[in-house]
């Protein structure tokens, strides 16, 4: 006979350790523990096997009164003055253990459960928090590893900060749409076709150019819609022979599809009809509205250089400051009309050198700060030749005959941005000033 076992604790509908008419609530089939003294060994009590030897017990008066209240069964347990006799006596507050085990009381009173559970060392444990998750510690490593851990915190500037309550701006997912800009900007791109145009060059591509961007302006349209007819007339040369006697009617098509696309209130067929003399009626601007949405698939949502702009400006300014804005949409129009650097350079890169260059013009410096080389991808090594290309251009824009541009960033409402003096320091050894000829 196993001398430890003891009953449970006397619950509610028992009288003097036994149940009225022989269960107490329909609960006479709890099991006997197997230990009185109720301590947690760390392993659990499994039926059939050597129950687990408890050489102290972790209650002391309070073990002792629940036992005084538990009433032994007959020939199954030893007395209770022989089982508080085994409890050894009361150490010293100096012999404390070093590890307490839970107490557990069995009853059906929730409350009482609930409280001695509150008491357990091993809850308190639980509670404590190491400050450190699993997490933080691998991405510290990450970190050390790629050597980013020894970067002051503020070398980066969190450009999105003042946006965070503007739902338009989209914070939470900004950086991951430049990412996909970044990733399909070469889906849009040209390369040279002016040796597939017979009757084209990139000075008549100039001239149009030109034109289209006074014709932009007469109408007061959104920036978006000039950047994005340029995509338009580009691609759709790549892909098709155009005489030149359609040249014209290529750019206002294309200028009449942008502003569907990107402008709340378009200019009507009409209007481009009027604005080109009457040389096109308007089944051929519809003509080839339809001919350019077929060769380009309806192919139009393009990350044009425009919207890089936007954000590299943005990470370009420490505050709303025109004057860069200006400069550097100065800057990237003139690359635009140039068909060289169009077919050159990526539409983000372009943005990139149109701001660098708007830095160097303004003398603002750091000309290329941490902050801008990690939105735009691109060091100062990588935006040297098309910087200093943009500032070439810069230098020969008010001798060229293609004057649209000049006008436009002379004028009072842009800043008069043309007329400041190039950076010397960004001009080529030799310049080439190919949209002034």
């Amino acid at each position: 006979m196993n001398t430890n076992r003891a009953v449970l604790v006397p619950h509610r509908g028992e009288v003097g350790g036994k149940q009225k008419n022989g269960q107490a609530d329909g609960r006479n089939n709890r099991r006997v523990l197997g230990d009185i003294g109720n301590l947690v060994t760390g392993a659990p009590v499994i039926e059939g096997k050597p129950k687990a030897q408890i050489s102290r017990p972790a209650t002391r008066s309070f073990c002792a009164q629940l036992l005084a209240n538990a009433q032994a069964e007959k020939n199954k347990v030893k007395p209770l003055a022989e089982v508080v006799n085994k409890v050894p006596a009361k150490k010293k507050a100096s012999d404390k253990p070093a590890v307490q085990e839970a107490v557990i009381v069995i009853s059906p009173d929730e409350e009482v459960k609930k409280k001695t559970i509150e008491k357990s060392p091993l809850s308190k444990r639980k509670a404590k928090k190491t400050g450190k998750t699993l997490t933080s510690t691998l991405t510290a490593r990450s970190k050390a590893a790629c050597g980013l851990s020894n970067r002051p915190k503020n070398e980066i500037d969190d450009i999105d900060a003042a946006d965070a309550a503007n739902h338009l701006a989209v914070v939470e997912y900004v950086e991951d749409i430049y990412n996909f800009y970044k990733l399909t900007e070469d889906e849009s791109r040209v390369n040279n076709y002016m040796e597939f145009q017979p009757e084209l060059n990139h000075k008549m591509r100039a001239i149009l150019v030109d034109w289209l961007i006074e014709v932009h302006r007469k109408f007061e349209l959104m920036p978006e819609s000039l950047y994005l007819t340029i995509n338009i007339l580009d691609r759709f040369l790549s892909m098709k022979t155009v005489p030149r006697k359609e040249l014209q009617l290529v750019g206002i098509s294309a200028m009449l599809i942008a502003c569907k696309y990107e402008e709340i209130w378009a200019p009507e067929v009409n209007d481009f009809m009027h604005i080109s003399d009457n040389v096109y009626t308007r089944d051929h601007i519809l003509q080839m509205e339809k001919a350019i949405l077929g060769k380009l698939e309806w192919y139009l949502t393009v990350p044009t250089p425009y919207v890089f702009l936007v954000r590299y400006i943005k990470a370009a300014m420490p505050s709303d400051d025109q004057e860069i804005q200006n400069m550097a949409f100065f800057f990237a129009e003139l690359g635009l009309m140039n068909y060289t650097t169009t077919i050159s350079y990526c539409p983000s890169m372009l943005a990139a050198s149109a701001v660098y260059a708007a830095r160097g013009t303004l003398n603002k410096g750091p000309l290329w700060t941490p902050t801008l080389q990690h939105h735009t991808g691109y060091s100062e090594e990588q935006l040297m030749e098309c910087t200093k290309q943009l500032v070439s251009y810069h230098k020969g824009a008010a001798e060229s005959k293609l004057k649209a541009i000049y006008r436009k960033f002379s004028s009072p409402d842009r800043g008069a941005v043309a007329l400041f003096p190039p950076a010397r320091n960004l001009l080529p050894t030799t310049t080439t000033t190919t949209t002034s000829s």
